[in-house]
C-alpha cells in the first residue's frame, strides 16, 4: 500500500449535509483517531466534539508545531484530551470512528466529506494509521506557540469564559477543580488588571488573548 486512498462512486456512500460530520462524531462509543493535512475544507475534529469515555488519537504535520493559529488549535484538542502527534508529512485526511466508519474528503472543489462504512476501507484507512502512530511525534504544550506568556489552559479558559461557561463547565472541561478553576481566573485578571470578568474578557481581546473562534461552544 502505497498510503494513499482513492475514494470513488460506490454505492451505500453516504454524504452527510452541514452538521452531519459533529453528529456522526457525537455517536462515537470507544476510539476516534484522526489524520489532518491542514488542507482548507478538509474532514476535522474540534475540541467541542471530544467527549468522556471516548479514546482520541490524532496525527498532524509538524509545521503545525511552528504555526501560532493552528498550534492553539492542537493545544485546545490536548486540553480536551485528544493524543497528538505529528509527523513531516501527513499523506491524507481521513476519520475513523469506532473502527466501523470511515470519514474521507469526498470532493476537493465542494469541501465535502463521504462516510463509509466498506470493510476494506476502514481497515485500510486505520493500517496506515497504526503505521505511522508509532513513528510520529507526541505534541509537547512547552512546543506550542505561545501567547502573552499565557498557558494553553488560561487561553482555553479564557475563551470558554469568554463565551458564558461557568466556573463549573471550565472545570469540566479542563479537567479540574473548580476551586483551581477560580485561582486560575482570579490571577488571569489580577495580570490583566481587571475588576470584574466581563472587564477581563474586553481587554483579553484588546491584548489579542482571546484563541480565533474554531466552533468550540460553551453548551452540549
Amino acid at each position: 500500500m502505497n498510503g494513499q486512498l482513492s475514494l470513488v462512486p460506490v454505492p451505500g456512500v453516504q454524504k452527510p449535509a452541514s452538521g452531519g460530520l459533529a453528529e456522526l462524531l457525537a455517536s462515537a462509543q470507544n476510539e476516534v483517531v484522526t489524520m489532518s493535512t491542514l488542507a482548507p475544507a478538509t474532514p476535522g475534529l474540534g475540541p467541542r466534539e471530544v467527549k468522556r469515555g471516548v479514546r482520541y488519537r490524532a496525527i498532524h504535520p509538524d509545521r503545525a508545531r511552528t504555526t501560532p493559529a493552528v498550534g492553539r488549535r492542537l493545544g485546545a484538542l490536548s486540553l480536551a484530551g485528544v493524543a497528538v502527534r505529528t509527523i513531516p508529512r501527513v499523506p491524507m485526511d481521513m476519520i475513523v470512528l469506532d473502527g466501523s466508519v470511515a470519514v474521507l474528503p469526498a470532493d476537493a472543489s465542494s469541501g465535502g466529506v463521504a462516510v463509509l462504512r466498506l470493510t476494506s476501507v476502514v481497515v485500510t484507512a486505520l493500517e496506515l494509521f497504526e503505521r505511522l502512530w508509532p513513528e510520529a511525534v507526541p505534541l509537547a504544550d512547552s512546543e506550542l506557540p505561545d501567547r502573552a506568556d499565557l498557558s494553553l489552559r488560561e487561553q482555553e479558559m479564557l475563551r470558554l469564559l469568554a463565551l458564558g461557561a461557568t466556573d463549573e463547565l471550565v472545570a469540566a472541561h479542563l479537567d479540574i477543580s473548580v476551586r483551581t478553576t477560580r485561582r486560575i481566573v482570579a490571577r488571569v485578571m489580577n495580570r490583566l488588571g481587571a475588576r470584574s470578568r466581563f472587564q477581563a474578557g474586553v481587554k483579553a481581546a484588546d491584548r489579542g488573548w482571546l484563541p480565533a473562534d474554531d466552533g468550540l461552544t460553551a453548551t452540549g
